[in-house]
């Protein structure tokens, strides 16, 4: 079954509740998020209108970060791409690759992003951000239901805002969240067609074989270092434990002057 979550956009009034829920249900290290909040104007003075960008990981069904990922840190299930950070080598290849500069790097260097709430969905409950937005912007479910749930809400807010669509539906194979706008995605500061980088495939095709060998190599001769680093670290304290036996010059003479 895919899943998705609902993003609309002329729902969101900037409230922040969703980051704050992410942060603390996900128990995120200081400085680590998987939501940012920017306000948005558009139009111009004195026809200005304003909306809220909501930046977070959109679960593309054709995930490039899922593509040049060499080790499978990055993986898709149930139609969101999931994280597997212990398996990350830090290569930062999804950073580059992302149309949607999405994925960061952790303090420990491993990939961190958006999950979907994996374990909490699957133990039967909601998102995190799904649960507590105020303003019923944020849904989860069956991808099929929520892009019919986004198209009637589109269809809506045109009463408004003339150019409201739907957008995520198609775009990059499809998103796992489907975005309710009030505008153009242009105008939004969304890619118009999120295509994926030349880069990538290249990546995947050769970069990507040889760093999982290269990354082989690298903890063989780390093993190997670590190895040589340790009998020398070994025979340097054998070496000072033996010269600390050895009695100095200003003992012998004393010790002679004693006979």
């Amino acid at each position: 079954m895919t899943y998705a979550f609902l993003l609309d956009i002329g729902r969101c009034i900037g409230c922040q509740a969703c980051v704050a829920a992410c942060k603390t249900g996900n128990e995120l290290p200081l400085g680590t998020q998987y939501i940012r909040i920017n306000e948005q104007t558009r139009g111009t003075f004195p026809d200005l209108q304003g909306s809220f960008q909501n930046q977070r990981c959109y679960h593309c069904a054709d995930a490039a970060c899922v593509a040049v990922c060499p080790t499978g840190a990055l993986y898709k299930e149930d139609g969101l791409t999931r994280v597997n950070a212990d398996a990350c080598s830090g290569c930062e290849y999804c950073v580059t690759a992302c149309p949607f500069s999405i994925p960061r790097m952790s303090n420990e260097k491993r990939v961190s992003k958006c999950d979907g709430c994996a374990a909490v969905v699957k133990a039967g409950g909601r998102p995190w951000c799904v649960k507590t937005c105020p303003s019923n912007a944020l849904m989860y479910g069956e991808r099929e239901e929520i892009i019919a749930e986004a198209h009637k809400r589109a269809d809506a807010l045109r009463v408004r805002y003339p150019n409201a669509n739907v957008y995520g539906e198609t775009e990059s194979g499809g998103l796992g969240v489907i975005m309710v706008l009030p505008d153009t995605a242009e105008t939004l500061d969304l890619p118009v067609n999120p295509q994926t980088k030349p880069i990538t495939k290249v990546w995947q095709k050769a970069v990507q074989p040889a760093s999982v060998g290269f990354s082989g190599l690298g903890v063989f001769i780390t093993g190997i270092a670590a190895v040589i680093a340790r009998r020398n670290h070994v025979q340097e304290m054998e070496r000072l434990h033996k010269q600390a036996a050895e009695p100095t010059a200003v003992e012998t003479v004393v010790e002679e002057g004693e006979s």
